[in-house]
């Protein structure tokens, strides 16, 4: 179980005492009380790392510490935790997403490797976990637990059972079970999932849950399997619900969507919000720069009404106490120093952050340089996929000519990433369904090496010409291309297998674009400022191509094939029914 400890508490304990001095105490500031609401001025003594005493004056020194820092009378923070993320959405490598996030003030998150799982099994999170060390920030761990999100509905590069649970709970800085999003495998009791909860548990992992539009019986029954958070909440009355169940509700502020507000709307009454945190989810490269990050999300927070000590505190030490780590989140004796000075509780922009008792980052820069590492994962190609033909991707229907009903995935609006099944009728043409006006074509290739693959159409995504491809793709990561002509399919396709995976955009046979992502076709060990450019870049080439609706046309094929989100998803190995996870055949029927 993963613990925070000074390395000598003896020498703590005098420092504590005053008996000999601490190695930084910050004077002149505010500090904010997380325990009582209270916001009052103090001079914080930190000692190996911990804040030994808060003294509460407005006193002058003399100060008996080796280093004196002053607050210029700014409002001092705890660090701020992120409840749950995914490194990988930002396409940056560990290592250089600290270099963007600790500036804001994030000293802590709780990541799960859940997309590199897929492609690389035990050994992507082992990478995830190791290319973290040393750093100025805490990247604390859950291990994945739907790897793939859905078995027998998606074919993934790996697949996780209890045995790889307690291989990975050995990492140090793992606390918990990732997002258990197979949620009808809880209610019901698979024995998979039982299995996989039941070997975190013995390993003291908290168990993080993924639970969209579960209510009433079927969530007290996932409840009851073992989760005791969600980040999955959208609605206001979702969020109370799950809030009176005793869950942690994550309320999320990502790239993608954005819950803070209909969260906070629907617990605002609630008399405790000592369960109520947040998260990011999702954030990509330009929003991590010019937004920030976990800042942004108490920003959010307060703007939608919440009061900024109780935003902090859910930042903070809430989160804390979620993921079961004591002695974080707070600016408390006894308490790791993790701290953040900030001029006003309203943007909450991070002048000068302390890690451990450190200046890691002043003015939104780093003081603490992040080294750059080399790992031999990062230079394999990924694609284990043969070279794509014309006829791979070309749809053949059971009749040559003539009326035929075909199953087709249908997105509710441009913006939305909720999609239907639609069944509609089309005249085959020499065995080719001819497109209608906002439909194109959709495959999703098994890029593993297992030979499976899908072909679909799909209504209201957005595209009006050539084709996109993309081998970041929830949660399986497969090669998804969505097209309007077969011919620039293949070449979007051979495109990314050549190239080790990422992002491409193709038109009248010719690549327009791609955004390569060489580490496991899904991030790039370029720095954030170099990946903003790229995907800016990409981004408006696929505006050009008609997705013009999503704020990031990039994100809008990323759920395609994610089949734990409503209704229906297409997969390698079809289209799926995601609320009972059937599998819906291509063609319905022969009229």
């Amino acid at each position: 179980m993963y613990k925070l400890k000074p390395k000598n508490k003896k020498e703590v304990l005098k420092a504590a005492l005053g008996k000999i001095p601490a190695d930084l105490a910050l004077k002149n500031c505010q500090v904010v009380n997380v325990f009582t609401g209270e916001i009052l001025p103090a001079v914080v003594y930190v000692k190996d790392g911990f804040i030994v005493h808060v003294e509460l004056t407005e006193l002058e020194g003399p100060y008996n510490a080796d280093e004196v820092f002053d607050g210029e009378g700014k409002y001092l923070i705890p660090g701020f935790i992120d409840a749950h993320m995914h490194i990988e959405s930002s396409m940056m490598v560990p290592r250089n997403i600290a270099k963007v996030i600790v500036p804001h003030g994030t000293t802590t998150i709780v990541h799960d490797p859940h997309e590199l799982a897929n492609v690389y099994g035990v050994e992507g999170v082992q990478y995830m976990h190791d290319n973290a060390e040393g750093i100025p920030m805490r990247q604390l761990v859950d291990i994945p637990s739907c790897v793939p999100a859905v078995p027998g509905c998606e074919n993934a590069g790996a697949e996780f059972f209890a045995d790889e649970i307690r291989e990975l709970a050995k990492l140090d800085r793992v606390v918990g079970l990732a997002e258990v999003m197979d949620f009808l495998g809880v209610m019901h009791g698979d024995d998979r999932m039982m299995d996989i909860i039941e070997a975190a548990e013995e390993a003291g992992l908290y168990i993080q849950g993924h639970a969209p539009c579960v209510s009433g019986r079927a969530l007290s029954a996932y409840i009851c399997g073992g989760p005791s958070t969600c980040h999955e909440t959208t609605g206001s009355e979702e969020a109370l619900e799950k809030l009176r169940m005793g869950l942690y509700v994550d309320a999320s502020e990502s790239s993608i969507i954005k819950n803070v507000e209909a969260v906070w709307n629907g617990v605002k009454n609630c008399k405790f919000h000592d369960t109520l945190a947040l998260c990011t989810d999702d954030r990509e490269s330009d929003d991590l720069l010019h937004v920030g990050h976990m800042n942004a999300a108490v920003r959010k927070a307060v703007a939608c009404g919440m009061d900024p000590v109780a935003a902090i505190k859910s930042a903070t030490i809430n989160t804390a106490r979620e993921i079961g780590v004591e002695h974080l989140g707070a600016i408390a004796p006894g308490y790791v120093a993790d701290m953040v000075l900030t001029k006003n509780l309203t943007d909450f922009w991070a002048d000068a952050v302390f890690y451990e008792g450190k200046l890691v980052a002043k003015e939104g820069k780093l003081t603490e340089p992040i080294e750059d590492m080399v790992f031999e994962l990062e230079t394999r190609n990924s694609m284990n996929l043969a070279p794509v033909t014309l006829e791979d991707l070309t749809i053949k229907a059971p009749v040559d000519n003539g009326p035929i009903t075909v199953n087709i995935m249908e997105y509710l609006t441009m913006d939305s990433g909720v999609t239907i099944k639609n069944a509609m009728d089309f005249d085959t043409q020499n065995g080719r369904i001819p497109l209608r006006e906002d439909m194109a074509f959709v495959a999703v290739l098994n890029r593993y090496g297992k030979g499976t693959k899908s072909l679909g159409i799909v209504k209201n995504f957005g595209l009006k010409e050539g084709a996109i491809a993309s081998t970041v793709s929830h949660d399986s990561h497969n090669l998804t291309i969505v097209y309007l002509d077969p011919k620039d399919a293949v070449v979007a396709a051979n495109e990314l297998i050549s190239c080790g995976g990422g992002m491409t955009a193709v038109k009248d046979g010719e690549v327009l674009n791609t955004l390569r992502l060489e580490v496991g076709g899904l991030m790039t060990k370029l720095d954030a400022e170099e990946l903003t450019v790229e995907a800016a870049k990409m981004k408006e080439i696929e505006r050009g191509m008609g997705l013009t609706v999503p704020v990031n046309p990039l994100l809008r094929i990323v759920s395609l094939a994610l089949p734990v989100v409503p209704y229906v998803k297409i997969t390698d190995l079809g289209m799926v029914n995601t609320e009972d996870q059937t599998m819906i055949p291509l063609f319905e029927q022969i009229i």
